[in-house]
């Protein structure tokens, strides 16, 4: 007798003891959800962000006791102007504003410095330059009271606008908003899921149960992400990938058991129990789930080879989700199943006491598809070489454009204008241009070579201030913490007390993602540096900044793509070998996955690099893509694409092996599949479509390309490529396994069996063959019929 899989022993006990299954599964996502709540969320800090120079540089700024730090602006101007043309600032009003909110600040905890106002060139507007305490990576956490002392001071001078932007207010208003997008995503998502599933199962009942586990799973995860997050920080995204992939996969899985129990239902005509039926439809759609929830594991954990703690954080929520889901999957849902099963026994006794005919559901799955599908296959089916062909080359089409992409990492000037800081952000820059960029130019050397190292910044500060893409900076030598001040009455030189370490503010009136931004900083670091402090002995120095940052970042991912991608590449194909038993599966996985991915990047760059489709989807184009978003995308889609890669191929390989010639399991395997296949597409295509409807520009490209790359992968990847493709490779789809010759084999030697035993019982005396008089059809030959 053939050992069970854990897999089936597991669906079987759980069917067997439905009521302890559900129970425990409700004891263990409390345990998790209280276990995380009480760990509680471990935040990345500063330090986990660094990379590159620019990383370089903070870390010799905070060793050096000058940590960077966020500046708040408070901007007062005239309130009976419009806003793009303010009025005439009166004086008087505005100094005691001034006065006002200078003392209101100093009053914080979270000020560590209330800088003096600074007019715009017009004169319409002042600026309070307020700085806070701590670094710039937790200051969001520290600005609300800033905002509410600000809210306090607009209402004392009624007549004057009183605002505050500032990278810790802006970064507060995108989590915010992140925020309300998230629950607007959830609000359009449930009613869609809801209805898909309604018309799949024609029952409100069997609607609840892919949400229940999808729900539950999601809890659960969000409680060992907390948990989790204390070895691997969390950065604010964990959670949102959480709830993206969560609802996603969890339907998936649960919609492919649910199929196949419908299936087994249905194949057995009431003569096996609920208990026995889970545990066949463990045997296939189970085994399947757990391929494929590893496959998705696997190819997830190529994120944490970027060294990178954003991508650590994606990884982490996505791995333990899919985990979770898959187990929810062949745990708990094999007894939901019994509990249902056994109602509707239980109805259906009823039915028949009372001499009333039962009602019997049609195989899920069983029936040949619809005339759409028909048309769908029939061109693999009737054609393969010229449908391979023509879709291979449509998907090379849409990736064309992918070989374009222009990495950006997205700033300020990329966020929504719906959040109030971003508003006040705008007016900053309109009355001071020269805000919009800062490099930081970080130096440290002996104690001894201070006065060096300043006048060596002070050539550079002349350099770049004869260069068109640096804004100038004025103002009088010599000011407090030993620096100079700007015309904003800030230090653009400020030393550590040991005087070891020094930084140079300088500005660049250039939006961050623009290529004048990234040609300062390449004049900086390769030229100015270099011909300035540079020259100093035994001198260390390191640019930091916003557009340094993203600079860093994109020549970081592009140094550790090649691994990530190798990686990726050589575990799906041996995840699909290991699946499969096929090497020549195995290729063509690898082949299919990078046709569906860049197909979908090739989307991705023909919407979001050009500015076409702004307006339609409310967004402000880079000029490039988000810079995390290609990396990430490529990992998760080659995982999500082995979602149905697994379960296609599963149920071609289990006719295969029950003697099916490969041909006729090929066409089996696709027609018996397309419908839980089209149903798990609509609800994914859904769940991802719904970010592109969000404000964060990063959300809306990545809910684009998953959209996009789900439905080329459940339409034109398994209808067109995936059957043309197995139908022209025959037989040698499954080298170098044998198993399927074999079955193939035994398959013919019990066909000639079995013709063999109707030509003896034909030579008996007494049968009646079709010849013998007797035999309807003999009585008609020897009538000369």
């Amino acid at each position: 007798m053939r050992k069970r899989s854990v897999t089936v022993r597991v669906a079987r006990w759980s069917a067997l003891h439905p009521g302890r299954a559900v129970i425990g599964w409700l004891v263990f996502v409390v345990l998790c959800l209280g276990g995380g709540i009480a760990a509680g969320m471990n935040s990345a800090t500063a330090e986990d962000f660094r990379v590159g120079e620019a990383g370089r540089a903070e870390a010799l700024a905070t060793e050096g006791g000058i940590p960077l730090r966020s500046t708040e602006h408070v901007l007062i101007r005239d309130a009976s102007g419009s806003i793009g043309e303010p009025g005439p600032l009166d004086r008087a009003a505005a100094d005691a504003a001034v006065k006002d909110i200078t003392a209101r600040m100093k009053s914080l905890p979270e000020v560590a410095a209330v800088k003096a106002p600074v007019a715009s060139a017009d004169g319409r507007v002042l600026r309070v330059p307020v700085e806070l305490t701590g670094t710039e990576q937790d200051d969001q956490e520290r600005v609300p009271p800033l905002q509410e002392q600000t809210a306090e001071a607009a209402k004392a001078h009624p007549g004057l606008a009183i605002e505050e932007t500032g990278d810790a207010s802006v970064s507060k208003g995108v989590d915010d908003q992140r925020d309300k997008d998230l629950k607007f995503s959830e609000a359009i998502t449930l009613p869609i899921t809801l209805i898909t599933l309604a018309v799949v199962f024609g029952s409100v009942v069997m609607v609840g149960v892919p949400l229940l586990l999808a729900i539950t799973s999601i809890m659960a995860t969000m409680g060992l992400a907390m948990v989790a997050s204390h070895l691997l920080p969390d950065t604010g995204v964990g959670m949102s990938m959480i709830l993206l992939i969560g609802m996603a996969v969890g339907v998936d899985y649960t919609l492919f058991y649910l199929k196949r129990e419908r299936e087994e239902r249905a194949r057995a005509g009431g003569r096996l129990t609920s208990e026995a039926l889970v545990e066949a439809a463990a045997a296939t759609a189970g085994r399947a789930i757990v391929v494929s929830g590893l496959a998705v594991i696997v190819s997830t954990t190529a994120l944490y080879l970027a060294r990178d703690v954003i991508f650590d954080s994606l990884a982490t929520g996505t791995i333990l989700v899919v985990a979770v889901a898959m187990v929810s999957s062949v745990t708990v849902l094999p007894a939901l199943l019994v509990k249902l099963g056994r109602r509707a026994e239980r109805r259906a006794a009823k039915r028949v006491a009372r001499g009333k005919p039962v009602r019997t559901r049609g195989a899920y799955g069983e029936k040949k598809p619809g005339r759409a599908w028909n048309l769908l296959l029939a061109p693999a089916r009737k054609r393969p070489a010229l449908t391979l062909g023509l879709s291979v080359l449509v998907m090379l089409g849409l990736a064309l454009p992918a070989l374009d992409m222009n990495l950006k990492n997205p700033a300020r000037d990329s966020f929504s204008r719906e959040i109030p800081a971003m508003r006040g952000y705008d007016r900053l820059l309109e009355a001071f241009p020269e805000q919009r960029v800062r490099h930081v130019v970080v130096v440290r050397a002996e104690a001894s070579q201070a006065g060096d190292v300043r006048e060596a910044l002070g050539a550079l500060e002349r350099r770049t201030g004869a260069d068109p893409l640096f804004a100038r900076a004025g103002g009088a030598r010599g000011a407090a913490e030993g620096g100079s001040p700007d015309s904003s009455g800030g230090p653009l030189l400020r030393s550590s007390e040991d005087r070891r370490t020094t930084t140079l503010e300088l500005n660049v009136p250039h939006p961050t993602y623009s290529k004048k931004a990234e040609d300062s900083l390449d004049h900086l670091r390769h030229t100015y540096l270099p011909a300035t402090v540079g020259k100093l002995p035994g001198v260390e120095t390191a640019v930091t900044g916003e557009v340094p940052r993203g600079v860093d970042y994109v020549g970081h991912q592009n140094e550790k793509l090649p691994l990530v991608l190798g990686f990726l590449l050589l575990m799906t194909f041996v995840m699909t070998v290991l699946a499969f038993r096929s090497v020549v599966l195995g290729l063509l996985g690898v082949v299919l996955n990078l046709l569906s991915v860049g197909s979908a990047l090739g989307v991705l760059v023909l919407v979001f690099q050009g500015d076409w489709a702004e307006e339609l989807l409310s967004f402000v184009s880079l000029g490039g893509i988000s810079s995390r978003v290609p990396l990430f995308l490529f990992v998760i889609l080659f995982g999500l694409s082995m979602d149905y890669q697994v379960f296609v191929v599963s149920r071609i390989r289990e006719a295969a092996l029950n003697g099916v010639p490969t041909r006729k399991a090929v066409i089996d395997g696709i027609t018996s599949s397309a419908k839980v296949v089209t149903s798990a597409a609509i609800v994914m295509v859904t769940v991802f479509a719904s970010f592109v409807m969000l404000h964060i520009l990063e959300m809306k490209q990545m809910g684009l390309v998953l959209a996009v790359a789900v439905l080329l992968d459940a339409f034109v990847i398994r209808v067109m490529i995936l059957p043309a493709a197995l139908l022209l490779l025959g037989r040698a789809t499954w080298w170098p396994s044998g198993a399927i010759r074999r079955a193939e084999a035994r398959a013919a030697e019990a066909r000639a069996a079995e013709a063999r035993g109707v030509q003896r019982n034909q030579g008996r005396p007494g049968a009646h063959s079709a010849a013998h008089p007797t035999h309807p059809e003999g009585r008609r030959i020897a009538q000369g019929r």
